[in-house]
């Protein structure tokens, strides 16, 4: 089975018509793992199709669409594997001149 043959055969699971360049798809694939991270791939082709599909998009807005997916891809600033930066861990430096015990103030913190 080559990869026409498995496009045919899962359209007909899927229960779809649909004209597919898959070199199109390939290339997005391609660009999303290489400059952003490897599991970019599939999620950047399934959000292709996500937005092809909501709007009804031409094969020219597909297009239009693909390449706008690959540029950004293309022109991600990060290197695959670096942290994203909302996991980055923050060191916080403690005040060990405050002491807390049983969540009141200690005698010297208290205000008169």
């Amino acid at each position: 089975m080559n990869l026409h043959d498995w496009i045919d055969e899962l359209c007909d699971v899927l229960d779809i018509e649909t004209e597919l360049d898959e070199a199109l798809v390939l290339d997005l694939a391609r660009d999303a793992a290489h400059n952003v991270e490897r599991r970019a791939a599939p999620i950047s082709t399934y959000l292709l199709g996500f937005a092809a599909g909501a709007s009804g998009a031409s094969v020219e807005k597909i297009e239009e669409l693909a390449g706008a997916a690959s540029q950004l891809a293309l022109g991600w600033d990060r290197p695959a594997d670096a942290a994203d930066p909302t996991d980055v861990a923050v060191e916080i430096e403690v005040d060990e001149a405050v002491e807390l015990s049983d969540d009141e103030l200690a005698d010297d913190e208290v205000e008169d």
